[in-house]
């Protein structure tokens, strides 16, 4: 764990800054929140928020993302449906005074089009976490923002180091879906509920840096 602590502090304060905007990593489309912005490697429309302002790039363990506007960042083919349970690792890097979120989608439909459909879960910076989904151009809260103190706080980080971690889990069963924060349930609802069937990926709001070291679905 120290030498990963170290190794992301080092990637993050040598190579960073320089990172090419609007080159993603091969076989990953980032959608803006804005429909109009939307595209894979492209522009929005001129003065618009633009994928251009992300920057999203393959650091091992996993990657690194600098955003501008708000995104869903996700592979197509990396789809999960039925029981499973999806898992992300990601580390928060100084986000000043802003309450911006980020976690994981699941249940991802349609996501080039108009008609989007997923549900996310998120957190934040002061521990927080939110359980939201989207339909096209409507968000309904699934769980409120809630603070948990299972959520590690960025002012709670090692004395030292520059981000913190938190593990942020899905778990679908057939009846009952639960999200989970560092191996804490932090809410439960039932599976009808929310969207389960279909691509998984990452949220992420404004302007916050972040490395994402595990994205993974397990059966």
């Amino acid at each position: 764990m120290f030498y990963a602590w170290m190794l992301l502090t080092l990637l993050v304060t040598t190579g960073t800054q320089d990172a090419p905007k609007g080159q993603f990593p091969d076989g990953w489309t980032v959608r803006l929140d804005d429909a109009a912005g939307h595209a894979g490697h492209g522009a929005a429309p001129a003065g618009g928020p633009s994928t251009r302002d992300i920057s999203f790039v393959t650091m091992k363990p996993g990657w690194h993302i600098t955003t501008g506007p708000s995104a869903i960042l996700y592979q197509p083919t990396q789809k999960a449906s039925g029981a499973y349970t999806l898992k992300s690792e990601i580390f928060l890097f100084d986000p000043g005074e802003r309450l911006e979120a980020f976690g994981v989608l699941l249940g991802g439909r349609n996501l080039d089009g108009p008609d989007q459909s997923y549900t996310y879960f998120v957190i934040r910076r002061t521990g927080e976490f939110l359980v939201r989904r989207r339909t096209g151009a409507t968000t309904i809260n699934v769980k409120e923002w809630t603070a948990h103190q299972a959520i590690k706080k960025y002012e709670d980080r090692a004395a030292g180091k520059s981000s913190v971690l938190n593990v942020l889990e899905v778990k679908v069963a057939a009846d009952t879906t639960a999200f989970m924060v560092n191996g804490t349930e932090v809410a439960r609802v039932a599976t009808k509920d929310v969207d389960t069937d279909g691509i998984v990926g990452l949220r992420v709001n404004h302007q916050l840096n972040l490395h994402v070291s595990a994205l993974d679905i397990v059966k």
